[in-house]
């Protein structure tokens, strides 16, 4: 029997699925930049940040043949009095769920994480998909709540300008008048700032600014700080700013805030702009806006761009629970803590706002 015949003749490895340590975040993250349908929260790096900031558990599982990782399901419990207790992959991201290259790892990972939030006694189990993975199975649920927008761009800063529709076009042509900058910074500082300032006029409590640090640490490269500035003299006054990601051939605006005087001067347009020439210039073919709530004000800017807005399939699986989770700011009952919030003074809401997010996720 020639090599040939034996090569086809042998029968297949068997799977296992294991447990990430850190000694594989290599091999993982390798993994994810050559699965077509990986994304940039499927990275091994959100564990590190999970982990430290916040203390959470996780469980990142992937299934191996032949010694090749052919699938992965990152997940992190999350447990508070107000929020719930659940499963999802993946918390602070806004995709996650399994992703593989062998269809035949899918059910080892669902069968884990079942496994997982019948031992934990969770009230669900989440996964964060950009497209559906369980259409057919009963057990599993989903919720209309979110959009994602994106859309390929050009190497061409012009056509990309064409591209938007007038009046958000206009917006970008008043901030680049009135003489606004970018400046990328390598510190969170003045990122912090903005976003501080624009959650807290918005009533939500802020996330601590050790977790944008530790994103920076873990990330490096990968995560862009773009600040936006207008100088008056020898004065510059802080603008807004963003934290983006750079996944591939895609950048995705993750974080971003502005100052008061942001509205006066399209700052906010003006910075995502600025953010589509850099990204472009670096050959970048996805501007990918992230995702927002139906019916919100985020919604309809993003949508003035000439972005279209596609469903985000959240899906869910109840376990302690009696029904699907609803905690975010449309829930009704929420709207009186959002008018207390934007009433607290700045500082306050940066002392406490980090306790609160930590069990959101």
């Amino acid at each position: 029997m020639n090599a040939m015949t034996d090569a086809l003749t042998k029968p297949a490895a068997a799977m296992t699925l294991q447990l990430l340590q850190k000694q594989d975040y290599a091999r993982w993250d390798a993994f994810v930049d050559a699965c077509p349908d990986a994304t940039f929260f499927h990275k091994a790096g959100w564990q590190t940040i999970i982990e430290r900031v916040y203390g959470h558990k996780t469980w990142f599982y992937y299934v191996e043949q032949d010694g090749r990782i052919i699938g992965i399901l990152p997940l992190a419990q999350m447990k508070s009095r107000l929020f719930g207790h659940w499963l999802g992959s993946l918390p602070f991201c806004v995709l996650g769920g399994v992703v593989a290259t062998d269809d035949a790892a899918r059910p080892l990972l669902d069968a884990a994480a079942d496994k997982l939030a019948r031992e934990l006694n969770v009230g669900h189990l989440e996964y964060r998909n950009l497209v559906p993975a369980h259409l057919d199975d009963p057990k599993w649920m989903r919720k209309d709540l979110y959009v994602t927008f994106r859309k390929e761009i050009s190497a061409d800063d012009e056509a990309n300008l064409n591209a938007i529709p007038r009046k958000q076009r206009a917006m970008v042509r008043k901030g680049i008048k009135l003489g606004l900058t970018a400046e990328i910074d390598q510190g969170v500082d003045r990122f912090f700032t903005c976003y501080s300032t624009s959650v807290h006029r918005l009533g939500t409590p802020v996330f601590p600014k050790s977790y944008f640090k530790v994103i920076k640490e873990v990330f490096g490269e990968a995560c862009e700080i773009r600040v936006i500035v207008q100088k008056e003299g020898e004065r510059t006054n802080l603008i807004a700013a963003v934290m983006s990601f750079y996944f591939r051939d895609e950048v995705l605006p993750y974080y971003g805030g502005g100052m008061p005087a942001a509205r006066e001067v399209a700052g906010n347009d003006y910075m995502y702009w600025n953010l589509m020439q850099a990204a472009a210039a670096r050959g970048v073919k996805i501007f990918d806006f992230g995702r927002s709530k139906l019916g919100t004000g985020a919604f309809d800017f993003k949508k003035n761009w000439g972005f279209s807005p596609t469903p985000l399939e959240y899906e869910y699986k109840l376990y302690a629970a009696p029904s699907l989770p609803d905690n975010n700011p449309l829930n009704p009952k929420y709207q009186l803590f959002i008018k207390m919030w934007k009433k607290m003074p700045i500082g306050l809401a940066n002392f406490l706002g980090p306790y609160i997010v930590r069990s959101l996720g």
